[in-house]
């Protein structure tokens, strides 16, 4: 990520077409929150969100689970894609309890977020902190070139002094670029993308445009698919204004997704069919 701008969230809010995203984002989740379920049932609502977050989010990581076997399965410990499923059920357990850490910290919450996604891995020592020179790094679905460990250590340092700054930009924008900038670091040996799109969910969820997360940019980008995904992604590496506005426009659809998902979740439960 690179601008001229003192405020360089706020200058890529500017960019063409990702005021239409932030726009058409705002009206989404306004409308599924206005929708009558959430009056009463809205812890309801969070919860099948986080379960179908979870889900998309383990798919792009590459356990592409159906709903109905995460939702019955209570053994993540086996097969690896279990245990992918296992992690990406306790981050978003884990989400919503590091918000206020999350503005003064958001190191300490990147730490926390991969000691919960390692679970009990073997190679405890590299857990729950930024790689070091020469540490290998497992991300298969991102196979761009993986920054040395300084350049992750200075960038993690100004990515964490942006958001504890705070700023003018819209909250899609904060978002997309702390998923997109924890992607390209990858600072962690495994469980980068997972990582990632939980930090995007905590900013969603702690700029108050989605406070009771309902709606799970997850299922969005699980849904565009894996190729739409790295497509885009890369759009963020290129640092070109293009590309950034491509990456942020993409989470933006992603959340809308998400929104859809959780309006069905609502017509569902209006139904008795839940």
């Amino acid at each position: 990520m690179s601008t001229t701008s003192s405020d360089p969230l706020a200058a890529l809010g500017e960019l063409p077409g990702v005021a239409d995203a932030v726009d058409s984002v705002r009206k989404a989740v306004d409308r599924v929150y206005g929708h009558r379920v959430m009056r009463r049932r809205s812890n309801e609502v969070t919860a099948e969100a986080a379960l179908r977050g979870a889900r998309g989010s383990a798919a792009l990581s590459g356990a592409d689970w159906n709903l109905e076997e995460v939702r019955r399965r209570t053994d993540f410990s086996a097969e690896s894609e279990a245990r992918v499923i296992g992690a990406a059920l306790r981050l978003t357990a884990e989400a919503g309890q590091l918000l206020s850490i999350w503005r003064q910290s958001p190191l300490r919450v990147l730490a926390r977020l991969h000691l919960v996604a390692a679970g009990g891995a073997a190679h405890e020592d590299a857990v729950g902190r930024p790689r070091l020179a020469g540490e290998p790094v497992d991300e298969p679905l991102i196979d761009a070139p993986v920054p040395g460990a300084d350049e992750v250590a200075g960038r993690l340092e100004g990515l964490s002094r942006l958001i504890i700054a705070g700023g003018s930009a819209p909250a899609l924008v904060t978002a997309s670029v702390v998923h997109g900038e924890l992607l390209a670091l990858r600072p962690f040996g495994t469980h980068n993308g997972l990582v990632a799109r939980t930090a995007e969910r905590i900013v969603l969820i702690g700029s108050g445009l989605d406070p009771k997360s309902i709606c799970p940019a997850e299922v969005g980008h699980a849904e565009q698919g894996r190729a739409a995904y790295v497509a885009a992604f890369e759009g963020y590496l290129s640092g070109r204004p293009e590309g950034m506005a491509a990456w942020i426009a993409h989470c933006g659809r992603s959340v809308g997704l998400g929104v859809r998902e959780s309006t069905a979740v609502c017509e569902a439960l209006q139904r008795g069919a839940a």
